[in-house]
């Protein structure tokens, strides 16, 4: 009897202390797997940028193409211009601000825009209509001008880089270091409009944001699809945003990307990026959703006010997601869905399929 009572005290120590203990490892063996597949995501993630990289270094060394041969012809340029015929006409020449040289027999002629290739071809046909019968003429940049070229986001080295001649994507993410392990998939191309061509059209505000280019990096990089390697110009803005975020724009309060948690919805990123503003046009937000590719893009309308009341079903975001709401004064100028973030978001008009 003595040894029944001594020993069923023990026996429910064990069984209370092996019921706690099971309760305590769920949670664990849950943390456990969750960080064994975050692991497993991010160590994906870094094989893919590190592939990408490779390619990009390599790219960067072994392409070669005649970019000067591809270059637009910009003020303060030094042209050396050769007629193989008449001695005479040889000329070097630096552009004027204005994008004119002065040739002799042909006077004052506007090159600003113009490749080497098509400049040469409008001398020579300037010189034969008077001058000469089937002149030669060949046209070379001795001196770039120097032009600014900002890369930011997801890379090594980001800032703005002083460059001279013809440069590509490929060149400013090499020179920008390559990308970051946190890298996404997309690359946004902003490229601000020509400040005469908004002179001459007279642009309002909101018709001068920066028209946007979207690149798929793996389509450029890893199966080096160089029809995705834009010529870049002066003022261009490369940013490659960090994977995992989606982004927000129009009438809400502080538009800008955000990093998508594992289920983020469209009402959850609106309130991220600091709600609404009065003058929003919720009722037609748009989500824009780009393929895997980056090549097409997917264009949802939802009322975000019947979202937020319960009448509608409140969508969840991927990867790169667009959302726009817009202002309740420009419906009407929103049916292409041209213009994608608002002036603050640095993002205007959105193209896509090189």
């Amino acid at each position: 009897m003595v040894s029944k009572r001594k020993t069923t005290p023990f026996l429910f120590v064990c069984f209370l202390a092996f019921v706690l203990s099971s309760c305590a490892s769920t949670p664990d063996a849950e943390k456990g797997n969750t960080s064994t597949e975050r692991m497993a995501r991010e160590i994906e993630s870094s094989k893919r940028v590190n592939a990408m990289n490779e390619k990009l270094m390599t790219n960067a060394l072994s392409i070669k193409r005649s970019s000067r041969r591809e270059y637009k012809i910009g003020p303060q340029d030094l042209l050396e211009i050769t007629v193989f015929e008449v001695e005479k006409l040889n000329k070097t020449v630096r552009v004027s601000s204005q994008g004119n040289v002065n040739l002799p027999l042909i006077g004052i002629l506007k090159v600003k825009g113009l490749t080497p290739e098509e400049l040469e071809k409008e001398l020579r046909s300037l010189l034969a209509e008077k001058y000469l019968q089937d002149p030669h003429v060949s046209v070379l940049i001795k001196e770039f001008r120097n032009q600014q070229i900002s890369v930011m986001g997801a890379v090594k080295n980001p800032g703005v880089f002083d460059v001279t001649g013809a440069k590509t994507i490929l060149d400013m993410l090499a020179m920008a270091g390559g990308l970051r392990e946190d890298a996404g998939q997309l690359l946004f191309l902003l490229r601000p409009p020509k400040a005469e061509e908004t002179f001459q059209k007279g642009m309002g505000d909101y018709d001068r944001r920066p028209e946007t280019f979207v690149i798929d990096l793996e389509g450029l990089l890893v199966e080096g699809n160089l029809k995705l390697n834009v010529s870049l110009l002066h003022g261009d803005v490369i940013n490659v945003p960090n994977s995992g975020k989606v982004f927000v724009g129009g009438e809400v309060r502080s538009p800008g990307g955000f990093v998508k948690g594992k289920k983020m919805t469209l009402n959850q990123a609106i309130i991220q990026a600091g709600g609404l503003k009065f003058q929003a046009s919720a009722s037609e937000t748009r989500l824009i959703r780009y393929s895997e590719k980056g090549t097409e893009k997917e264009v949802l309308t939802f009322n975000v006010y019947a979202i937020q009341k319960g009448k509608e079903k409140d969508p969840y975001l991927k990867e790169n997601d667009i959302v726009f709401v817009p202002s309740s004064l420009m419906k009407s100028a929103l049916g292409t869905v041209k213009d994608v973030f608002s002036a603050s978001f640095g993002i205007g008009k959105v193209s896509v399929g090189f």
